[in-house]
């Protein structure tokens, strides 16, 4: 796949085969947009061209991204996995040794898929790219792209802490160092199980993969995540949310419910020659998606003003000018000054919700904390995005298992998927 991807010739002009770091042509400050243009991809380089087998090289990082996806929810709620399938016995799901079991499969399976790339990793292999040059390239595990549920089963962090850092689970706002793969291993083989667990929450019967190759670190590459930290998460799960638990412990349910009508018919209200979405029904849709989410957030603002205090107005204002700053396709050093401010003042407006809901040391708040250090690493979070792997699941799981019979679907959806791929190589040919 690899092989294919970097010879491919309609990717001629859009892979950068160095890393680079731009630069503001009027002030001399520092831009980041693709993924090469950060930190991690710069480190990389100096690293492999310390070592003589590998000097001069290309770096090639191998973007990952996981997430289960669900296909029917009607007929019996069919879960399909992107990288792995394990059949097991529900008698056993609960016992923790089965348990151990299932999330060590997950990390041995990607440790196989990605075997044949190792011996690569440490010496130079000489390919033909797609614009029709020689070079000798490197391969590197580079960021992975996965919600917060999958982030702790790559770390092998338990739930409630942070897969990034070892701040306190019930203290996240504090703030703490990184975790490190040097650090880990220290804590595992010095303390025991419960200590890891409890004060530091690794699981220490674990072993990541990242573990099985060189210059790889799980805790710095699990990457961003718009979709669920923020889209769905800071903005749907958690604001909207206390919203409506604010209203009803204030106002009771009856009056509640009447403001959260006004609520919908403001939201329902929008002109159609604004260019905004419409939503007949306000907020009531039976499942947020992303994009329903991110038209939502829009209109979300003027809807509430009125309704509620202005301190929750405000965190409201701070969250969403957040997300805007952080879904720019270039960021510059005034665009992080802008980030952190959003950020301060976010944490800040939101503890009036404390009367109705705690909003301390929830982990997809907390890492948006991470979001200004993993944008030097990594460049602007659009190119890293969960949206990616959803997108996906709709032509690589949905659609291939619903032109199934529905009987053993996942050997027919790989033969479908196999043969979309040979026609859209079919395609390039023809084009060429």
């Amino acid at each position: 796949m690899a092989h294919n991807i970097i010879a491919n010739p309609n990717y001629k002009a859009k892979i950068d085969y160095t890393p680079f770091r731009e630069y503001d042509a009027s002030d001399d400050t520092r831009r980041w947009k693709d993924f090469m243009s950060g930190d991690w991809a710069w480190q990389q380089a100096d690293t492999i061209s310390q070592d003589p087998e590998t000097q001069g090289s290309a770096l090639v990082p191998i973007i990952l991204g996981s997430d289960k996806t669900t296909v029917s929810v009607g007929t019996g709620n069919n879960e399909y996995y992107p990288l792995y399938a394990s059949i097991a016995d529900r008698s056993h799901s609960k016992d923790d040794p089965f348990w151990i079991f299932r999330r060590q499969l997950f990390h041995s399976s990607l440790s196989v898929i990605l075997s044949s790339l190792k011996p690569f990793m440490t010496t130079h292999e000489v390919m033909r790219c797609g614009d029709g040059h020689f070079r000798c390239v490197i391969y590197s595990l580079g960021p992975y792209i996965a919600d917060y549920e999958e982030q702790l089963v790559l770390s092998c962090v338990v739930k409630h802490w942070c897969p990034k850092c070892i701040a306190v689970r019930t203290n996240l706002d504090g703030g703490c160092i990184y975790r490190s793969r040097e650090h880990t291993n220290f804590l595992i083989n010095e303390l025991h199980a419960d200590i890891l667990w409890d004060e530091f929450g690794l699981i220490g019967d674990l072993v990541p993969f990242t573990n099985d190759f060189p210059r790889a670190d799980i805790h710095e590459l699990l990457s961003f995540d718009l979709l669920h930290q923020l889209i769905k998460g800071a903005f749907k799960d958690h604001l909207v949310d206390w919203v409506a638990k604010y209203l009803k412990a204030v106002h009771g349910t009856k009056q509640s419910e009447e403001i959260m009508s006004d609520i919908d018919r403001r939201i329902a209200a929008v002109a159609s020659f604004s260019g905004l979405r419409q939503f007949p029904q306000g907020r009531n849709f039976k499942q947020w998606t992303g994009d329903d989410s991110k038209v939502l957030m829009k209109v979300f603002l003027p809807a509430i003003k009125g309704h509620m205090p202005q301190d929750m107005v405000r965190a409201f204002c701070a969250l969403l000018e957040f997300c805007y700053l952080v879904w720019c396709n270039v960021i510059t050093e005034d665009t992080m000054i802008q980030i952190q401010d959003a950020l301060y003042h976010f944490h800040h407006y939101r503890k009036i919700f404390d009367t109705v809901v705690p909003t301390f040391s929830l982990p997809r708040q907390h890492l948006m904390t991470h979001y200004v250090d993993m944008i030097r690493l990594f460049g602007a979070p659009n190119g890293l995005c969960s949206l990616i792997t959803e997108s996906k699941h709709i032509k690589a799981v949905k659609e291939p298992w619903r032109w199934s019979n529905r009987y053993n679907a996942l050997g027919q959806m790989l033969v479908t998927n196999q043969r979309l791929d040979k026609l859209a190589a079919s395609h390039v040919d023809f084009d060429v």
